[in-house]
């Protein structure tokens, strides 16, 4: 086989995992037959050539793995490539000052057994095991935990 067969089949396969690295993360048919094609031609660089320059192909395929490897991190091709929001999230939490047990309300949404309550002016997840309870009626705190309420239909 000739040098330029076995050449063009390395760099192929290195493209190939360029194309995994970057394009198609995970392990995709693209890795999977880069890493093909770059073993197949470095093996076939030691059938074909002998020790000496399989030995050659095997060293400088790792030089320019690492090259191509090297030149990317400094393109910043990460960065270009990254996803760069930001969840500004935050958790509800009771004011444990301003909500008591046997507080009243009103039910904000339909309490499906989970729902917004509105306690002392503060809108806050609550809670009706075993019952559903719909908008606008009256409602009891009967516990208080840290991020929600459960409450009870007022009799």
């Amino acid at each position: 086989m000739s040098a330029l067969v076995i050449i063009l089949i390395i760099l192929l396969g290195l493209f190939l995992l360029v194309l995994e690295f970057f394009v198609f993360p995970g392990v995709t048919f693209a890795g999977i037959g880069g890493f093909i094609f770059t073993a197949g031609g470095i093996f076939l660089a030691y059938q074909s050539y002998g020790v000496t320059y399989g030995s050659i192909a095997l060293v400088s395929t790792l030089f320019v793995g690492v090259i191509i490897l090297v030149l990317s991190f400094r393109a910043k091709t990460w960065n270009r490539l990254m996803l760069h929001s930001q969840i500004g999230g935050s958790v509800e939490t009771v004011q444990e000052s301003t909500i008591h047990v046997g507080d009243e309300g009103i039910a904000i949404t339909r309490l499906n057994p989970i729902g917004k309550v509105m306690i002392n002016g503060q809108v806050i997840e609550g809670k009706c095991p075993g019952n559903f309870v719909d908008e606008n009626t009256q409602v009891t705190v009967k516990e208080v935990y840290k991020t929600y309420i459960i409450v009870k239909p007022k009799n």
